[in-house]
């Protein structure tokens, strides 16, 4: 298990233990967090996963691939260390990972 720490943009944190091989994704809407829905079920086709991952962690995930820098074009508030919370996968040096989700899903 990681802990993870997901930030609605409001600033309401939710600290959940994700299982080790889960995506960061699954791991939100397991615990019912808000801010992250999924509607494509983590196919990497709607976005609506965005999540900002901070610099600190940047070298503890895989980079995202083509298709993912893609389908970001299309979300809303993306930034240098925005990502599809579906395309990471929760590892144990992704204990403490703190994730923020951007204001278009608040």
């Amino acid at each position: 298990m990681a802990k993870i720490t997901y930030v609605e943009y409001d600033g309401t944190e939710h600290v959940v233990d994700v299982p080790v091989g889960t995506s960061v994704m699954k791991g939100a809407i397991g615990n019912n967090i808000p801010g992250i829905d999924a509607e494509c079920g983590g196919n990497r086709s709607c976005a609506t996963c965005h999540i900002h991952g901070g610099v600190q962690w940047r070298d503890k995930v895989e980079e995202a691939k083509e298709a993912e820098q893609a389908l970001l074009e299309y979300a809303d508030g993306v930034d240098e260390d925005s990502r599809l919370s579906c395309q990471i996968l929760v590892t144990a040096e992704l204990d403490g990972l703190v994730v923020t989700m951007p204001e278009s899903q608040g």
